[in-house]
């Protein structure tokens, strides 16, 4: 089984996910107590198996699968992402991606490219002065917070709080975590509540043209979001927007320095940085694991039969690197343009940022393009000491 504590695998973990998966198409994990699906077709299709689920509690209690409850000492990220679509099911889930697809639309998020572009832009120029600077600390941060403040509606004041929880949260996400962090996104989680009920609070008294103003108003057949609804969407819209941009421009970039060919083919023109993104998420994405429960009888992944009750844990690492899909799949080639990737999960859960995070991304690659003929690292990179969330601790660029 893989060791996701050693720090071997976590700076390059697909030479171990290439050889797991081709040794198993599914595995029983002890210790996680969870099926791990390794292959494309089969990770493909269980993110469109609506026998699956990402909770099962609209269906059956703790006590009915034999598992445990929540831990109270954790209710306040668990408030935190009780309404998140991420963990819901229909008639939930529907009902409020209905209503937040209502404002979160394609079109809307293609209309915000002049204010990304500037402010990428903005962040970036003062940056190329200094002769080098980190690209994930320095820029992606500070860029994609910019970004999806802007949009909800958020003061740009709170940047560094809503950094500094959202790094905090999102550890809870690891199969491999502490209790001191689990209670540091406990904290974190009890904060960033706080802070979304006074913004709430606030728009409803003076509404904008943000997101938060939007998620307040919109209606759809009668229905509105109520605030713990509205507290856990904007709660995963920073979130996971902010740490899935970051995360992908860090590992989508290095990628780029330790292949000059490729760079050259974006400051060249002759791929389209927009086309680059697709292959960005594929080759080292950021998300590398994702969980569902079996909810019915009957269920059958790469010859296994499963139980109700079971969880699998898809390793998208090993499904975007699978030869079945992908021609050479450890060569990276930015014009691949393959949006077969799972990078953005599928079905029901589709990740509903989508457009926003290839619009980010596509931007920052344009804007380096343009400004850099190469991409010189500075120093070798750390990866953060975590395999769900995969991203890097910092990238230092020299500009000169």
């Amino acid at each position: 089984m893989l060791d996701l504590s050693d720090p071997g695998f976590l700076t390059d973990p697909y030479p171990a996910l290439n050889e797991f998966r081709e040794r198993s198409a599914i595995a029983w994990n002890e210790s996680s107590g969870q099926w791990i699906v390794t292959r494309w077709a089969d990770v493909h299709a269980a993110l469109r198996d609506r026998r699956l689920g990402r909770v099962y509690t609209h269906r059956y209690t703790h006590e009915q699968l034999g598992r445990p409850g929540p831990d109270p000492r954790w209710a306040d990220f668990e408030a935190s992402e009780r309404w998140s679509l991420l963990n819901l099911e229909p008639p939930d889930h529907t009902r409020l991606r209905t209503l937040i697809a209502k404002v979160f639309t394609p079109t809307a998020v293609a209309g915000l490219r002049p204010s990304i572009e500037a402010t990428a832009d903005a962040v970036l120029e003062p940056l190329l002065e200094a002769g080098s600077f980190d690209v994930v600390t320095e820029y992606a941060q500070r860029y994609s917070v910019a970004v999806i403040c802007d949009m909800l509606g958020v003061p740009r004041s709170e940047t560094q709080h809503l950094l500094d929880w959202s790094h905090a949260i999102v550890k809870m996400y690891e199969l491999t975590g502490s209790d001191d962090q689990r209670a540091e996104a406990n904290r974190a989680a009890a904060e960033f509540i706080g802070l979304v009920k006074e913004l709430i609070a606030h728009k409803r008294q003076r509404p904008d043209a943000g997101l938060v103003s939007q998620l307040v108003a919109v209606e759809a057949e009668g229905q509105r979001l109520t605030t713990d609804e509205i507290i856990c969407t904007t709660i995963v819209l920073l979130n996971a927007g902010h740490e899935a941009t970051v995360n992908t421009l860090g590992n989508g970039l290095y990628a780029l320095a330790r292949h000059p060919e490729q760079w050259r083919r974006l400051t060249t023109g002759e791929v389209a940085p927009r086309t680059a993104v697709e292959e960005m998420i594929r080759y080292d994405g950021p998300l590398q694991l994702f969980e569902r429960w079996v909810l019915d009888e009957g269920v059958e992944i790469a010859g296994q039969p499963l139980r109700v009750g079971d969880e699998i844990a898809m390793l998208f690492g090993a499904a975007n690197h699978d030869p079945r899909q992908f021609a050479d799949p450890d060569r990276f080639d930015i014009g691949r343009g393959d949006t077969t990737h799972v990078g953005f999960g599928g079905g029901l859960h589709f990740c509903i940022g989508a457009p926003l995070a290839r619009l980010e991304i596509e931007v920052s690659v344009a804007a380096l393009a343009r400004r850099l003929d190469e991409l010189s690292v500075a120093a070798p990179p750390v990866y953060h000491p975590t395999f769900v969330i995969r991203g890097l601790t910092g990238l230092r660029l020299t500009t000169t």
